[in-house]
């Protein structure tokens, strides 16, 4: 047979797309356990990996209000119940986290969504208890609507922040 000019340069090509974007999938869906050693208020926390390494996780899609003043950010109406309520959730529990499009946001923190041992997503749960409310940002959409439904159906009951 007499294949085009460059056919089998192509056909690595094609093959080399499939496995960088199938093992990207995988990664990011295959997680393991891990430690929560501290929660800094109702979005953001710590934990460290089996390694022994440390990481900030930012929740994706949802924002909690403010529980400290630092900066120029002041303490939020329903800052401080909301902070209470992730650390009695998280604190020394294991969660394992998914991933989205970003891994990264632009101060440096770990995005991702956080289940519980009992496979409660811990994102979904501050909404649908009034905790926090929907931000979501590009790319990393992947439970918008679900957080939607939750935060109209947390203000429709006026749960947390929506009293």
């Amino acid at each position: 047979m007499n294949f085009p000019k460059y056919f089998y340069l192509r056909l690595l090509f094609v093959f080399f797309l499939f496995f960088r974007f199938s093992e990207n999938s995988y990664s990011q869906s295959k997680t393991e356990s891990v430690l929560v050693t501290k929660v800094s208020d109702g979005d953001t926390f710590w934990v460290t990996y089996p390694s022994g390494k440390e990481e900030k996780i930012r929740l994706i899609g949802i924002n909690a209000p403010e529980s400290r003043k630092t900066g120029k950010k002041e303490v939020e109406h329903f800052g401080k119940e909301a902070s209470v309520f992730a650390k009695q959730l998280l604190f020394n529990k294991r969660v394992r986290l998914e991933f989205d499009v970003q891994k990264y946001d632009r101060y440096k923190r770990t995005l991702a969504y956080a289940y519980l041992e009992s496979g409660a997503m811990v994102n979904a749960l501050l909404v649908k208890e009034g905790y926090a409310q929907v931000a979501t940002f590009p790319p990393n959409v992947r439970y918008q609507e679900l957080f939607q439904k939750l935060e109209r159906e947390a203000r429709s009951a006026k749960r947390g922040l929506w009293k």
